[in-house]
């Protein structure tokens, strides 16, 4: 049975412009939308928490047998053009097969605007010893890009695990006898509705439970870190979908184009 790593955004301090969150937010919402697929197909995962950084989810997934490692981000512009681009970016290290074929798999399945790029300078391309790929999901600093994945958090979801699973060669599964597939002809998904999120992430402006390491002028998408706030994690590989009461599991059709 395959086994994954996600790594969703630990930067909190990087605010989407629209003000509803943060990319930390988002990121974990994308994450929590891959679960119920995932386990649908039969792909065992672990994820990071909020409070580790890039180097320390490195350090964990190293330690442990996996067979992909999957970094989930939402971008941002340099100094002088923020707000100015949009789109999908999936980086993969240049020297590895596998970690390109992810990359090229993971834009097949998104929706346009989607390009791969080789990259030296990401560690969480260059330092899992896992195949790995790290998902820029649109640019948060520009408000289309930013709102486009505000409401797409499922169908984002569904198509990053529908991508695993053919980087694993399963035929993919939806993870309810009710569930629709894709719509060729419309480019539309039908996904799983919203759910909760269950991860203690805070959204941009809260207060934190203790200090930040990173404060305002920090580089918009580090990926290099000193570790502190890691902590032992127990059951990562979950073996069922968490419900919660109250909260109606619904289907929902969402477009993908940008």
């Amino acid at each position: 049975m395959p086994k994954i790593y996600l790594s969703p955004s630990t930067q909190e301090y990087n605010p989407y412009v629209t003000g509803n969150g943060s990319e930390e937010y988002f990121m974990n919402l994308v994450a929590d939308a891959m679960e119920p697929y995932l386990l649908a197909n039969g792909i065992q995962f672990s994820r990071n928490t909020p409070d580790m950084t890039a180097a320390s989810s490195i350090r964990q997934a190293n330690r442990g047998d996996y067979d992909f490692y999957l970094a989930l981000h939402s971008n941002a512009s340099g100094p002088g053009s923020q707000g100015q681009n949009r789109g999908i970016i999936a980086f993969y290290y240049p020297t590895s097969r596998n970690g390109r074929r992810g990359a090229e798999i993971i834009a097949r399945n998104m929706p346009e605007r989607v390009v791969t790029r080789p990259t030296t300078a990401l560690g969480e391309v260059r330092q899992p010893r896992a195949s790995a790929v790290l998902v820029e999901i649109g640019y948060h600093d520009n408000e289309a890009d930013a709102r486009w994945i505000e409401s797409h958090i499922d169908a984002i979801g569904q198509n990053l695990a529908m991508s695993m699973a053919e980087y694993f060669g399963l035929p993919f599964t939806y993870p309810g006898p009710s569930q629709p597939g894709p719509d060729p002809t419309e480019g539309r998904i039908c996904a799983a509705g919203a759910r909760r999120h269950r991860h203690g992430v805070r959204r941009a402006g809260e207060p934190a439970g203790g200090a930040v390491g990173h404060g305002p002028g920090a580089d918009p998408d580090p990926q290099w870190g000193d570790g502190d706030g890691v902590r032992a994690v127990s059951g990562m590989v979950r073996g069922a979908v968490r419900r919660y009461p109250g909260v109606r599991q619904r289907a929902i059709c969402a477009n993908l184009d940008i």
